[in-house]
């Protein structure tokens, strides 16, 4: 951050004067005068906020992703020259660490609530607020646009987690239970309710070396896609462009290399989820997995790798049903579902913003989300960006600043129109200065993992959550275990 006024002075000035309106205009950009804000909610979590001197009125409520700990600072460095970019334009912004680090939606939405209303207490209330979030904390900035009376007029949720935490579990259970059945077979390994992070790291050894071996041979890279393309892995790693569309063999060696980045991650971040829910959501018990790969993009390739290794496909796909016993954890649903999954019920404009080819919030996610809004019928309030661009949150600030941009003149004017379009979302961030922009018009193929919530004690329709939200489209389950596809 950077300490250019003093905050007692930055306090009175403000509170003298708060702009009564935003304006709609992009204003001159200068190397803004800032001043530094902060403090401690009584909930525990620290808040910081950077006020310009030429405020306009519009605050970004900024909402960070997953942090392992043990550090949680208010203030993301990893955000920082976006921030400067956006104070410089006049817009102030604001943060919280949360309440504690790891998996934090169970006081995130009210830290960042809270923080708005410190926020207003010390500098004067805004005339506009954006909720605006990274990874899990565009999962945050998302429940945010669901929240009743919350002083947020719009939401900008970039490479958010907008399947929730429950699909999260399961299409992760998804690969890894491929992985082990077919690479591992035989092999006691736990897979999930990983309390430890001693116990995630015995399975992700024993994973991370199956990978590596299988890499070797042409069974074992039909394999490896096979349970990559269960996962939603991405068949682009790196360079400028994708591989062909039937450049199979380029395709798997991408989510190859995936795989080894992503094993260590998702299996021991799992710690902190079962420890925030107190259990693990993730099941698979009843899951049909030729279903699944049914409804996959990836199903092509996947059955020419196997043909060209004279694999058995179907025979895999039933080994993977017949071991999918797990079941969830009730509790450890009740508050994923409570706390860390949004239902689509919008209160108030949501831009989304997505890379092609993310391994930590799969582009399907966005899939997901767009159905389950819809399902809400709050369709209209809802767009969606995409970046041709591979990498988890990997946008430049040109992106963020144009996707704030946006979202200020929607809110000003009442209409999306065409603000979310690619090109005018190119022609806004290329004009801003601040690097280039890939804005793409894409449409993320189908989120094969979600699946309607089991019947649990004391939950007599089913969905999970003890109140009937009915969530989850069924894909990929049992005959009696769901509907629409897979059913």
């Amino acid at each position: 951050m950077r300490r250019l006024t003093s905050l007692g002075v930055a306090v009175s000035l403000a509170l003298a004067a708060a702009p009564a309106m935003a304006t709609a205009v992009e204003p001159a950009v200068t190397e803004a005068a800032v001043t530094e804000l902060g403090g401690t909610l009584p909930g525990g979590a620290t808040w910081a906020a950077e006020l310009p001197q030429d405020w306009n009125g519009t605050l970004v409520l900024y909402s960070h992703g997953f942090r392992p700990g043990p550090d949680n600072p208010a203030w993301d460095p990893g955000f920082d020259s976006t921030a400067q970019a956006l104070t410089d334009r006049g817009f102030a912004v604001a943060s919280s660490s949360y309440a504690a680090p790891g998996w934090a939606l169970g006081t995130a939405v009210a830290d960042q609530l809270g923080t708005l209303a410190a926020f207003s207490s010390a500098a004067g209330e805004p005339a506009r607020t954006i909720a605006f979030g990274t990874s899990m904390g565009g999962l945050v900035s998302s429940l945010i646009a669901e929240t009743p009376d919350s002083g947020v007029d719009g939401a900008v949720s970039t490479c958010g987690l907008l399947g929730g935490g429950i699909n999260l579990n399961n299409y992760q259970l998804d690969g890894i239970h491929a992985l082990a059945e077919l690479l591992l077979p035989g092999t006691a390994l736990q897979l999930t309710g990983f309390r430890t992070a001693e116990e995630a790291g015995v399975t992700i050894n024993a994973l991370m070396g199956a990978v590596q071996q299988a890499q070797a041979t042409p069974g074992g890279r039909a394999r490896l896609a096979l349970a990559a393309a269960l996962m939603n892995t991405p068949t682009w790693f790196s360079g400028d462009t994708a591989p062909g569309r039937k450049d199979y063999a380029a395709q798997q060696e991408a989510q190859y290399n995936w795989l080894l980045q992503t094993i260590p991650f998702v299996v021991g971040s799992r710690v902190s989820i079962v420890q925030a829910a107190d259990g693990d959501s993730g099941w698979n018990q009843g899951v049909d997995y030729g279903s699944l790969l049914w409804d996959s993009e990836q199903r092509g390739q996947v059955k020419a790798l196997y043909r060209s290794a004279g694999l058995d496909l179907q025979g895999d796909l039933g080994t993977l049903t017949a071991a999918a016993d797990i079941p969830p954890d009730p509790q450890a649903l009740e508050w994923m579902d409570r706390t860390s999954t949004p239902h689509g019920e919008l209160l108030m404009p949501v831009l989304t913003m997505h890379t092609l080819a993310d391994i930590l919030a799969p582009v399907e996610y966005m899939e997901e989300y767009e159905e389950t809004v819809a399902d809400a019928g709050a369709g209209r309030l809802l767009r969606q960006a995409y970046i041709e661009r591979t990498g988890h949150c990997t946008f430049t600030d040109a992106e963020r600043v144009a996707a704030v941009l946006a979202m200020d003149e929607r809110l000003e004017t009442g209409r999306w129109a065409n603000l979310a379009e690619p090109r005018q979302l190119d022609r806004s961030a290329e004009s801003l200065g601040l690097g280039e922009a890939d804005f793409i018009r894409y449409r993320p193929a189908e989120f094969v993992n979600d699946r309607e919530y089991p019947q649990i004690p004391g939950d007599e329709d089913g969905d999970g959550d003890g109140h009937g939200h009915g969530h989850g489209h069924g894909k990929g389950q049992g005959k009696g275990h769901g509907h629409g596809k897979g059913s």
